[in-house]
């Protein structure tokens, strides 16, 4: 791992860099663009580019990988390299890719920094990088082998079959290949990514959790993003896109997935963060599970919980199976312990569970919480983030 001369290094200079890394990023993303318009208009997601998410994550997943090999040289921080990994595979990241990264990283670094970074400092930190870059490359090039893939952008063409609406802005895209060969195997809880041609000629590309598949046909939920920006692609697939239209779809990813064990579960989400629940109540239910399974909910209303017959039919078909919902302003009678917040105080957690949180981080922060004083351990609770993970590294 990293060599005893550049942890010294890295140690001393860790608390500047980590102090300047957010304009480091905003500079190496301007130098990356301009020297590559292409990654912008077909690769990074335009809209976290915009909001900021993306130069937080990047900030953070650096910070957080050069603390992990100064707190435990001897370990390699897998659990976060592996959900970097995952999202590249599915956007077509390839090897030669990260020596462009680290041509424009530096040169940010160096600007930012300025006579800080002496020939030593510039040394310890390409370590690191290429410690980082050379660990995502092998796990990277692992997952386009166990998919079948050549190493790069392997999208394929799906026609829409169907399109049903789910919730007011939920809707759910039942698209089928074009080619007519057979679906890609998937684990519950995986994504695909989705590119689609904008007005502007980008081909942005965006991730969407899998609900199922059934008749040679892929499913998987949009929720159209409103908000400053707004969701570019969710509001194309939204309001351009129906049956008979043609997507480009990835094979799938991810790195949270049900596991294949009997122990008991529960599967914690919040608005849209239900689609990976759904998919793995629905290949529980399929295999006629008898594993105890606690489905936990947290929605605006009635009318904003996406797959609410979902959640009831897929929960009835399961033994072990239980579903509590919280709603902020339910319409109607609504129980008051329901009412509210997503609160685990007055459910039993059985010992051994493993758990699956989806849905905002403020959501999820709070559930681990929770689910930690119950007793569950750190390394059996895990969870899945939409868009740039603002989380990774924390818990690394």
């Amino acid at each position: 791992m990293l060599s005893a001369k550049s942890a010294e290094t890295v140690r001393a200079t860790l608390p500047a860099v980590g102090g300047a890394i957010g304009e480091i990023t905003e500079r190496f993303y301007g130098k990356l663009f301009a020297a590559h318009p292409e990654l912008l208009r077909d690769l990074f997601n335009r809209g976290n580019q915009a909001s900021g998410a993306q130069q937080q994550a990047l900030a953070g997943s650096i910070a957080a990988f050069a603390g992990a090999l100064l707190a435990r040289p001897d370990d390699r921080p897998d659990a976060m390299l592996a959900r970097i990994a995952h999202k590249h595979a599915s956007l077509g990241v390839t090897a030669d890719q990260y020596a462009i990264v680290h041509r424009h990283l530096f040169a940010a670094i160096a600007e930012v920094l300025g006579e800080a970074v002496t020939p030593e400092v510039a040394a310890a930190w390409d370590e690191v990088y290429w410690l980082m870059a050379n660990a995502l490359i092998a796990i990277e090039r692992r997952l386009y082998q166990e998919a079948g893939l050549a190493e790069g952008p392997s999208l394929r063409e799906y026609r829409i079959a169907g399109r049903v609406r789910e919730t007011a802005d939920v809707a759910v895209f039942q698209v089928r290949p074009v080619d007519d060969g057979p679906l890609p195997a998937f684990r519950p809880g995986q994504y695909v990514s989705v590119q689609v041609e904008l007005p502007d000629g980008a081909r942005q590309i965006r991730q969407y959790s899998l609900t199922g598949q059934g008749d040679g046909m892929l499913r998987f939920a949009v929720k159209r993003l409103a908000g400053d920006p707004a969701g570019e692609v969710s509001n194309h697939l939204h309001d351009r896109l129906d049956a008979g239209d043609l997507l480009r779809i990835s094979a799938p990813f991810g790195d949270v997935c049900l596991d294949g064990g009997d122990g008991p579960l529960l599967l914690a989400s919040a608005g849209i963060g239900c689609t990976p629940m759904v998919s793995m109540l629905d290949h529980l239910a399929a295999a006629g599970s008898t594993r105890r399974v606690i489905s936990l909910h947290g929605d605006r209303d009635q009318a904003s919980h996406a797959f609410r017959a979902d959640l009831e039919q897929l929960t009835a078909k399961l033994p072990g199976g239980s579903a509590h919902v919280w709603y902020e302003r339910p319409e109607g009678e609504w129980p008051a312990d329901r009412t509210g917040l997503v609160d685990l105080s007055g459910l039993e957690v059985p010992a051994g569970t493993t758990a699956y949180l989806c849905g905002p981080l403020p959501f999820m922060r709070t559930v681990r919480a929770q689910l930690l004083d119950a007793g569950l351990r750190p390394a059996d609770i895990h969870y899945e983030v939409f868009g740039p993970d603002l989380w990774l590294g924390r818990e690394a």
